[in-house]
Formats: C-alpha cells, sequence, structure tokens
C-alpha cells in the first residue's frame, strides 16, 4: 500500500520516481508558475512536470532554486514537442530545455506525443541522451499500444514511463496491462478531467463514504491502480489537500465503482488525430 508522498515507484532502470508530482500544464510563466511550484515544494512535493510547449520552463527553474530544496531532491521532467521531431531536432530542443530551466540534467526526459515516422529517429536520440546522463530516464506519452509494439523492437532502453490522459472515464485497460507487462510506468495527466470528474455523483458518494473529497478519491484510485499522477494547481489550499491521499484506501467495490464510469471519454486529444 502506498501509504507517504514519500513513496516512489521505481522504474525499469532502477530510478525512483514520486507517485504525486505537480503537473503545470496551462500555468503561465513568470509569477503564477514561480508561486505554484514554490508553494508545492514547500508542502512536500518533490516532483515537478513541465515541458517545452507549456512555455514556462524558466519559472520551474527559477522556483526550484528560489525554493532552497536541494536538486538532487526534486524528480524534473520535462517533453520535446512535436515540431522538434519532425525537423529533427530533438538533440538541440533538449539542450534549450536545460537552459531555460537552468540544470544540467533531468531525471525524466519524455517524447511528448508520437509523429508518424519519426518515432524511431526521435528515440535513437533519446537514448543518446539518456546515455549521456543529462536525462536519468527517458520515456514516452501518449502512446498507444500499437505505438509501443512499433517502437519497443527497435530499442535499446525500454521507455521507463508512459504519460497518458488516465482517468475514471478513461481507463484504457489494454494499455496499462501492456505496460505493467512491459515494466512501462503509466502516469496520469489530467487526472482529474479538468474537474469535469468532480461532479459524476459515483465520485461524490464515495467522498462522502470516506469522508474525502472527490479529487482525493480520483487521486486515490490513480495510485491503487499503480499509476503515478500529477494533478495541476496553483492554489496552495488544493495542492495541500491533494497530498491527503495516503491515510485511507478504496475497497476493491469502490476500485470497481470508479472502473466502471469508463466511456473512453477524452478531455485531450486522441494520439492518432492529434499533429500539434
Amino acid at each position: 500500500m502506498i501509504t507517504s508522498m514519500k513513496d516512489c515507484a521505481r522504474l525499469n532502470n532502477g530510478l525512483v520516481m514520486p507517485w504525486l508530482g505537480l503537473g503545470v500544464h496551462r500555468v503561465s510563466d513568470g509569477q503564477e508558475v514561480e508561486q505554484a511550484v514554490r508553494n508545492a515544494l514547500e508542502i512536500g512535493y518533490r516532483s515537478i512536470d513541465t515541458a517545452s510547449v507549456y512555455g514556462n520552463e524558466r519559472g520551474v527553474g527559477e522556483a526550484m532554486r528560489e525554493s532552497g530544496v536541494p536538486r538532487e531532491d526534486i524528480f524534473l521532467t520535462t517533453k520535446v514537442w512535436n515540431d522538434a521531431q519532425r525537423e529533427r531536432r530533438v538533440l538541440a530542443a533538449f539542450e534549450e530545455s536545460l537552459e531555460r530551466l537552468g540544470t544540467d540534467y533531468v531525471d525524466l526526459y519524455l517524447v511528448h506525443w508520437p509523429v508518424v515516422g519519426r518515432s524511431q529517429e526521435t528515440w535513437q536520440v533519446m537514448e543518446e541522451i539518456y546515455q549521456s546522463g543529462r536525462a536519468k530516464a527517458i520515456g514516452v506519452s501518449n502512446y498507444l499500444v500499437h505505438h509501443l509494439d512499433d517502437l519497443l523492437p527497435n530499442t535499446q532502453a525500454v521507455p521507463t514511463v508512459n504519460q497518458i490522459e488516465f482517468h475514471p472515464c478513461l481507463v484504457q485497460p489494454d494499455l496499462l496491462a501492456y505496460c505493467q507487462d512491459h515494466k512501462i510506468q503509466v502516469q496520469a495527466w489530467s487526472p482529474l478531467m479538468v474537474g469535469q470528474i468532480l461532479s459524476e455523483p459515483a465520485v461524490q458518494k464515495l467522498a462522502d463514504k470516506h469522508q474525502k473529497t472527490p479529487a482525493q478519491i480520483v487521486l486515490r484510485w490513480d495510485l491503487q491502480h499503480q499509476v503515478v499522477t500529477i494533478p495541476k494547481s496553483v492554489h496552495a489550499n488544493r495542492l495541500a489537500e491533494n497530498t491527503q491521499i495516503f491515510d485511507f484506501e478504496l475497497s476493491e467495490a469502490d476500485m470497481n465503482t470508479l472502473d466502471a464510469l469508463d466511456e473512453g471519454k477524452r478531455v485531450g486529444p486522441h494520439p492518432d488525430t492529434f499533429e500539434g
């Protein structure tokens, strides 16, 4: 059972990654993202997830330095965007991310989306970055089973993580099982469906049962599926609230109730049609 913010998932290369982190998608660079990251680190978060396309890497890096938390205690993730894959400039994009973040390494570097005709070439560069030691782990995001099937036979390093849209309305059990079978850690983006899941009656009923908030119920559901979760918030009270998920457990019946909400509903684009 995952019982503490200090508990971590162990990736397939031995690196450990906190089960709970802060996502900063659509958080403005400068004061907004700096305050969110500072607040999160003060509360006890030790995992921050950004991306080049978010446009806030500078603010993330600045807040990390100002926090007083040692760099080696923070699990930092960023991602390469689609245009860098198409233009065959993945290495340059990585170096630009390091410069903006003000660090000489990241803990996890992800391929943000699968780009048709570029996956193998992109992954070769990702492996070179990993071998250089400037990314402690490499992985993918938004890859479906067929994307992984195409990629894995030609890899030297199996992706450590697949960050996907994952919530009770989009469980993707086949993808979850595939990743678990191949020792690829699943990580959930938009775990709260941009707030949409919080008004779901079944979620609210479980919140009442456990005397928790709807968000806490859904985030706990993530953890019990062995899925790392990175909810976004810029509010200190919500950041703190999202950490209160380690002192209770959902029953098997509770988990089944939430699993039954799966209707294949996405709040983000479909990986097979998104070009970015």
